[in-house]
C-alpha cells in the first residue's frame, strides 16, 4: 500500500506499466478529491442586491439624520455577526460622494452600520476618473439605487477655491490643482445675491458635481433613465447636525 499526499491508502499494481497506469489514476482522483473542496473553502457567493427604491433609500438617509440630529437613540447594524454577513459580499444602498473633513463621519451623520453605505472621499467632495469609477462600480456593480453628494458648511477645500479666486492664493503642494474643480463652483456662486458667500460655493459644488456625475457617466445616465438611480446633492450643517437635500 502507498499513503497519497490526499492521505488515502492506494494498493500499488505490479510492473512497470501497470504502477504508472495505477499512478497516473491515483493523481486523477487526488485531484478530483482537492476540485471536490468543501463548500467554505470555495470563494463565497455574492449577496443579493438591495430591493429599495430610490426613493425609499432616500428616506431612509433622512429618518437617520433626523436620529442623529435630535440625539434620539439609534444604533446602526454592526457587531460580530454583521461583519460574518458581510465578509460574503456586500449590497450598499448608497453611494456617498462626501468630503475628507473629520467632522463629517456619513455612516453617524445618517445613522447607518456596516455595509449599507459605499462612501467615495476627498476634499471639496470632487469627482476625479478614480472617484467616477467607484460611483460607477457602486452603481453598476452593487446596484446602489442612489447617490448623494454631501458637501458641508464652512469647507476647508472651498473656501481654498474662494481664496483663490477672490484673493489669487498660492497654497503649498499640490492643493492649488486639488481644488480647481471647485474654481466654477466658486464663480457661479458669486453671481447669488444675498447669502454667506461660502455657503453659496459650497451648495453650488455639490450641485454641479451631482449634475456632472449624470452627464459625464452613460452607466450613471441609463441607470436615471430607467428609474433605477437617483442622484441628491446635499449640504450638512456643523453646527446643528441638520442635513439639507436638494432633491426638489
Amino acid at each position: 500500500m502507498q499513503l497519497c499526499e490526499c492521505g488515502r491508502n492506494h494498493a500499488a499494481d505490479p510492473g512497470r506499466r501497470a504502477f504508472f497506469g495505477a499512478a497516473a489514476a491515483l493523481g486523477l482522483g487526488c485531484a478530483a478529491a482537492r476540485i471536490a473542496a468543501p463548500p467554505a473553502a470555495r470563494a463565497a457567493d455574492p449577496v443579493a442586491r438591495t430591493t429599495l427604491t430610490p426613493g425609499q433609500a432616500l428616506q431612509l438617509l433622512k429618518e437617520g439624520n433626523d436620529n442623529y440630529r435630535t440625539d434620539a437613540p439609534f444604533r446602526g447594524v454592526q457587531g460580530r455577526e454583521r461583519r460574518v454577513e458581510l465578509a460574503r459580499g456586500q449590497a450598499p444602498f448608497c453611494v456617498l460622494v462626501g468630503c475628507s473633513d473629520s467632522r463629517v463621519p456619513p455612516e453617524l451623520l445618517f445613522g447607518r452600520g456596516l455595509g449599507e453605505l459605499f462612501i467615495v472621499r476627498n476634499a471639496g467632495n470632487t469627482v476625479d476618473t478614480a472617484a467616477l469609477g467607484s460611483v460607477e462600480y457602486g452603481v453598476g456593480v452593487l446596484g446602489c439605487p442612489l447617490i448623494v453628494v454631501l458637501g458641508h458648511e464652512r469647507c476647508g477645500a472651498v473656501a481654498a477655491a474662494v481664496d483663490l479666486v477672490e484673493k489669487n492664493t498660492a497654497f503649498p503642494g499640490v492643493i492649488g490643482e486639488m481644488i480647481q474643480p471647485i474654481v466654477p463652483a466658486v464663480l457661479e456662486a458669486r453671481r447669488a445675491t444675498g447669502g454667506d458667500p461660502l455657503h453659496n460655493a459650497v451648495v453650488a459644488n455639490a450641485k454641479r458635481v451631482a449634475t456632472r456625475l449624470g452627464a459625464q457617466s452613460a452607466l450613471i445616465q441609463d441607470a436615471v433613465r430607467a428609474g433605477k438611480l437617483k442622484i441628491v446633492p446635499a449640504t450638512y450643517d456643523l453646527d446643528d447636525g441638520d442635513v439639507e437635500f436638494f432633491d426638489g
